[in-house]
């Protein structure tokens, strides 16, 4: 019965004396980023998982070709390791270390290999001072930081009606949503250098590059869908924010 109630009070505002004044319609900004985000991650997975199964001409593996392209950039002090799961590849510019997934490192595949070149296209941007990319290191700790106290802030201020707290929350909340949005370009440069490496070195063949174009551009939906779903969520927010003002 709790359980119950507790689904039907989050859709209702209640006002005094516990009777339900309004539906709260905002919850649809919420459903549609959810929606977006689990269809990007559902895509990304499904062309990665399509291609995994195809093998590339050239016979390397994910952490062959990532060396490969590190040295083609003129990279020799990354190191490449080797990390458990899967699509959790990612380059760590503060040890300077490439780890590759299970489903990349050993992987001949033509998406091991151009998630590994996307994830050498970070070492390239690392290397180059790319402004995006030094903006985005720069705000980690603001946005660690806004994204763990915005919504305890502001629930605060909607519980004890402060506006002050409510507008922190927001903004708070603004320092996430603004490092999501510096990493769409960082995420498709990185694609993009990697994808010229790729080519200019004829690593891939046209139709592989083909098939490498649909991997990572799924994967930086993914982003894209993530940044939406926020901002979204940052609307809602705004909204909630104001009705409280005018109550």
């Amino acid at each position: 019965m709790f359980l119950l109630t507790s689904s039907v009070n989050a859709f209702y505002g209640y006002g005094y004396g516990g009777y339900p004044y309004m539906f709260d319609w905002t919850y649809l900004l919420v459903i549609i980023g959810l929606v977006l985000s689990l269809a990007a991650s559902a895509n990304v997975k499904s062309t990665f998982s399509k291609y995994s199964g195809v093998r590339s001409a050239s016979g390397m593996t994910g952490a062959q070709a990532a060396a490969r392209v590190l040295h083609a950039a003129g990279i020799y002090d990354v190191t490449i390791e080797r990390v458990s799961g899967s699509l959790t590849d990612h380059y760590d510019p503060r040890t300077r270390t490439l780890r590759l997934s299970d489903s990349t490192y050993g992987s001949a595949s033509v998406a091991a290999v151009c998630v590994a070149a996307h994830e050498c296209g970070h070492a390239v941007q690392h290397q180059k001072h790319y402004g995006p990319l030094v903006l985005r290191s720069t705000l980690v700790p603001a946005a660690n930081f806004g994204s763990t106290l915005a919504w305890p802030v502001f629930l605060l201020g909607l519980i004890f009606s402060m506006q002050p707290l409510l507008t922190i929350g927001i903004v708070l909340f603004s320092l996430a949503v603004i490092f999501q949005l510096v990493t769409l370009p960082v995420e498709f440069n990185a694609s993009s250098r990697a994808l010229n490496i790729l080519e200019s070195s004829h690593m891939l063949g046209d139709s592989e590059l083909t098939a490498g174009k649909k991997v990572l551009r799924a994967a930086a939906l993914t982003y894209v869908a993530g940044l939406v779903a926020s901002v979204l969520q940052l609307l809602r927010l705004i909204i909630l924010a104001g009705g409280r003002r005018r109550d």
